[in-house]
């Protein structure tokens, strides 16, 4: 058997007005992540840490923001896509590990929900699944809830 360790990164905006989308689940927030697609920070950094792990592209070389296809797409779909890639490589994920730094939505009460969500796009256990959240503690250009960076790391297996 050989394992490999993805990492990925991602980060967005909060925006007035915008369903506020985090790991595959609305969240009640007056704002929510700008992007291209829906904004889902969380699905994205655990999209490019199995894409990473798998040695496959990278979400933004695979769903560009300059294709007007992705234009508002849910990024649960694409993130299916990504799993269904990963495991055509040969690849079977084994855990996620998420961290997520805002002053925007709280990601406390949300944790189950996410776990869930994420366990089940994956296709893992939700105990596979962990999902923590940071503040920021007033520093950094994220600081008075202006934004969500994303941090996550996967083990995959063949």
């Amino acid at each position: 058997m050989s394992v490999r360790v993805g990492l990925g990164f991602d980060v967005h905006r909060l925006v007035e007005g915008r369903p506020c989308v985090l790991g595959g689940i609305v969240l009640p927030h007056p704002s929510g992540p700008l992007g291209h697609s829906d904004g889902d920070a969380v699905l994205h950094a655990i999209a490019d840490a199995l894409l990473g792990a798998a040695g496959l592209d990278d979400l933004g070389t695979l769903y560009s923001d300059k294709d007007p296809r992705w234009k508002g797409a849910n990024s649960a779909e694409l993130f299916a896509d990504v799993v269904r890639r990963v495991r055509a490589a040969g690849w079977k994920p084994v855990n996620v590990d998420v961290v997520i730094a805002t002053e925007g939505p709280r990601i406390a009460p949300q944790r189950a929900a996410m776990r869930a969500r994420i366990a089940e796009l994956v296709g893992l256990a939700a105990d596979a699944v962990n999902v923590k959240g940071k503040s920021l503690e007033g520093l950094g250009a994220l600081a008075g809830g202006t934004g969500v960076a994303v941090q996550a790391v996967c083990l995959v297996e063949r």
